[in-house]
C-alpha cells in the first residue's frame, strides 16, 4: 500500500486522496460498465461497520450481497449453494401451505432452526442464479476467502483497501479507511449512485431497443400487407384478363359460326304443260 500512502503522523498512516479519487472513479466506471451489460455485482462485507450500508444499497438496487457469513464455495461451488437455496425455498413453501402444521412439534422446531440458519447465510444471494460480473469487498483481509474464490474464477474484484492489506490481487482497489462506518458509507453511496445511473441508462437503452424493434416489426408487417394486397390485386387482374379472353373467344366463335351457316334453297315451281297440247288419252 506504500504507493497509496501520503505520509505518517503519530504512528498513523495517512492515505493520499489525490490517488484515491481517480481510482474510485475508475472503479465506478467499471461497475457502471458491468451493470449496464446486465451483470450483477456481489457485495461482500461481514464486519459490523459494513453490514448495514452494503445491505441497504444491495437491496435497493436488487444486487446480491453477503453481510453475515461467507460460506466457502459460494462462488467456486455455486451449484451446491443453489441446492441450499432450493431447500430454503422448499421450507418456506411448507410454512405457507400448512405442511409444517401437520408434522410433530420436534420436527417443526428442527426445520425452523434450519430455515433460520439458511436465511442467515443465504438470503442475500437467493436470487443469484449465476456467477456475478464483479464483487465489491470491504476489508479484503477479513474476506480473504471471497477474494481468493473470485481471483480463482477470474471475477474482477473492486475493494476498499486500507493501509494494512496487500492490494495486488484486487482488480480495482479504492484506497480508504475500511474501519470507519462514515468512510464505508461514503464509498458505498457513490457506488450505489453509479449503479442507479447504469440501471437508468440500461432501461433507456432497453426502451429504445424495444421501440426500434416495434418499428421494425411494424415495417415488416406493412411490407407483408402491401405484398399481400399486391398479390391479391394481381390475382384479380389475372382473373379479369382470363374472363375477358374467354368472353372474347366465345364472341368470336359465335360470330364465326353464324357466318358459315348455308342459306336454305327455295322450292322450284311445278312445270306447266304447253298451251294447246291436249293430254293424251
Amino acid at each position: 500500500m506504500k504507493r497509496f500512502i501520503f505520509g505518517e503522523r503519530n504512528g498513523i498512516y495517512i492515505l493520499d486522496l489525490a490517488k484515491t479519487v481517480p481510482l474510485l472513479m475508475e472503479a465506478r466506471q467499471f461497475i457502471y460498465d458491468t451493470v449496464i451489460r446486465g451483470r450483477s455485482v456481489l457485495f461482500v462485507g461481514t464486519k459490523k461497520q459494513a453490514q448495514d450500508p452494503l445491505k441497504e444499497m444491495a437491496e435497493k438496487f436488487k444486487q446480491p450481497f453477503v453481510v453475515n457469513r461467507w460460506l466457502g464455495g459460494t462462488l467456486t461451488n455455486l451449484l451446491t449453494i443453489r441446492k441450499s437455496v432450493g431447500r430454503m425455498t422448499e421450507i418456506e413453501k411448507m410454512e405457507q401451505d400448512g405442511t409444517l402444521n401437520k408434522m410433530p412439534k420436534k420436527e417443526v422446531a428442527r426445520i425452523k432452526r434450519e430455515l433460520e440458519k439458511l436465511h442467515y447465510n443465504l438470503n442475500g444471494i437467493r436470487e443469484m442464479q449465476q456467477l456475478p460480473g464483479a464483487i465489491f469487498v470491504v476489508d479484503i483481509c477479513r474476506e480473504a476467502i471471497a477474494v481468493a474464490e473470485a481471483v480463482r474464477l477470474n471475477i474482477p474484484v473492486v475493494a476498499l483497501v486500507d493501509t494494512n492489506v496487500d492490494p495486488d490481487p484486487i482488480s480495482y482497489p479504492i484506497p480508504g479507511n475500511d474501519d470507519a462506518i462514515r468512510a464505508i458509507r461514503l464509498v458505498v453511496d457513490l457506488v450505489g449512485s453509479t449503479i442507479q445511473r447504469a440501471i437508468n441508462e440500461a432501461a433507456k437503452l432497453a426502451a429504445e431497443e424495444t421501440r426500434k424493434k416495434a418499428i421494425a416489426e411494424a415495417e415488416v408487417a406493412a411490407r407483408a400487407k402491401a405484398a399481400e394486397e399486391e398479390r391479391k390485386a394481381r390475382e384479380r387482374l389475372a382473373k379479369k384478363a382470363k374472363a375477358d379472353i374467354a368472353a372474347a373467344k366465345a364472341k368470336a366463335e359465335a360470330e364465326a359460326g353464324g357466318a358459315a351457316a348455308p342459306a336454305a334453297p327455295e322450292s322450284a315451281p311445278a312445270a306447266e304443260p304447253p298451251a294447246g297440247d291436249a293430254p293424251t288419252a
